[in-house]
């Protein structure tokens, strides 16, 4: 995996977390409403609750001939039972101005205690007489109250009169606790159908793109010669500025190779011309003649076959070759030629391994090869060929010969190198073989073979089966 795969922005990785964010915020936020709404809703009910209280306090109750408040008796149940969570008292402002007791104006609830009411609640109920205050305490056994309270005034008595109801509101705590346990876990499991939605979604949204990322592949790789899927209205002009583009650079290989082909015909004409006139005329002048021209010759060979293999590797034609029918071919060729040497070629490559190229370059980077190897090997050469990667593969050949030192190996890749003057050919096999992988991309590489010879291995592109 490339090492910035996981930094590089990604239009999928994008989507869905712009998706994923408004997404989980709009759940968070819908859930929090939810919550205060039901909490609203609870509480509501039980201010509605102490407000009828209230009001039977103030319809029931009396002031004596003695000026004292007599409260009513209530046949509220929960008021008759002790902490039972439903509490009223009377009471009133005293001389410091703080609330009161009055008597034992309170619900049997109560018992032996009274309502413990807030510090500023004296003067939030004279700041506006005769409106509610609400407010949350805490009960006889230190439970949560939602309590209210309420300045009014009755026939009889000047001095104005306080009443106080209060109510558990534990059991809203706990509706509220297993709402909220309710709504997390369904949010969580909304949440994660929302993830999953979004995903499918942006891959779905994005499989045209895709397609032509594969297609785009195909015909780098040679399985297409040009882009045919049928896209979205977004895509398609993409897809045409592709297929114009692969057209223009199979437009520009082939003039290269027409040109290349002109230029071929231009020198090798004048060349043979004087090597021809200089077979005619003996002599030291055409001796060096005829040695100058067969080197440009061979020059001229050389750099046209690099020129038209760059320019086809680098066109983009998609044009791919089996390896196993050319080794196949050149294997038979070969032991023919080498049958007085006695010369064996054992050779191996899988059927769906393909050569990114064209069969002619492939013949040259493998027929110099084993040809090498049969020429200083001694009986036996080995030729593997194999992929190491999607989109690379290896051709190995190996010889029993006497190798070649490593000092020397640079040497021989050389243009014209020749490490022995009195083998046959022209010393340009290995460097063609290294020049026609770099213009693949690849390498050649120079080995100690495990038959006691060379070992050559050049890596190659691969292309799709």
């Amino acid at each position: 995996m490339d090492a910035g795969a996981l930094t590089r922005p990604s239009l999928v990785r994008r989507l869905v977390l712009f998706a994923l964010a408004w997404s989980l915020a709009a759940l968070a936020i819908t859930a929090v409403v939810l919550v205060f709404l039901f909490e609203r809703a609870a509480v509501s009910r039980i201010d509605q609750t102490l407000t009828d209280l209230y009001l039977n306090l103030v319809a029931n109750s009396t002031v004596q001939d003695d000026g004292e408040v007599f409260a009513p008796l209530f046949t509220d149940e929960r008021a008759l039972r002790v902490y039972s969570g439903r509490y009223w008292e009377i009471a009133e402002f005293g001389p410091d101005g703080k609330i009161r007791p009055i008597g034992n104006q309170k619900s049997h609830s109560l018992f032996d205690t009274n309502l413990a009411v807030p510090a500023d609640l004296a003067q939030r109920l004279k700041a506006k007489p005769g409106a509610p205050v609400r407010y949350e305490t805490v009960g006889p056994q230190n439970e949560p109250l939602r309590a209210r309270a309420q300045q009014n005034t009755l026939p009889g008595r000047k001095a104005p009169v306080i009443f106080l109801a209060a109510e558990d509101r534990s059991p809203i705590n706990r509706d509220v606790r297993g709402f909220v346990a309710a709504t997390a876990t369904a949010f969580i499991l909304l949440g994660a159908g929302l993830v999953g939605a979004i995903v499918f979604q942006v891959r779905l949204g994005l499989r045209p793109l895709f397609a032509l990322q594969e297609e785009v592949a195909g015909v780098r790789r040679g399985k297409l010669q040009r882009l045919e899927g049928h896209y979205p209205s977004e895509l398609q002009p993409l897809a045409q500025e592709l297929n114009a583009l692969v057209a223009h650079n199979q437009q520009t290989v082939e003039r290269q190779r027409t040109h290349v082909g002109n230029l071929a015909h231009a020198l090798k004409t004048p060349i043979s011309v004087m090597l021809t006139e200089a077979s005619q005329r003996p002599g030291p002048l055409a001796e060096v003649v005829s040695r100058q021209a067969e080197a440009m010759r061979q020059q001229v060979d050389h750099h046209l076959r690099r020129a038209r293999a760059a320019a086809r590797a680098q066109g983009g034609q998609g044009e791919r070759t089996s390896v196993a029918e050319v080794l196949d071919e050149l294997s038979r060729t070969l032991e023919r030629i080498f049958r007085d040497k006695g010369v064996t070629i054992d050779w191996d490559a899988p059927d769906e391994l393909w050569f990114l190229g064209e069969r002619q370059d492939l013949m040259e980077i493998a027929g110099n090869a084993i040809e090498n190897a049969c020429k200083w090997g001694k009986s036996k050469v080995r030729v593997r060929a194999e992929a190491v990667s999607p989109e690379r593969l290896t051709l190995t050949v190996e010889d029993d010969g006497p190798g070649l030192p490593e000092s020397r190996r640079d040497e021989v890749l050389r243009r014209g190198a020749r490490l022995d003057e009195s083998a046959p050919g022209s010393g340009l096999g290995l460097s063609i073989i290294d020049e026609l992988s770099r213009a693949y991309g690849g390498a050649l590489r120079l080995e100690d073979s495990a038959l006691g010879g060379l070992r050559v291995e050049a890596d190659l592109p691969r292309a799709d089966a």
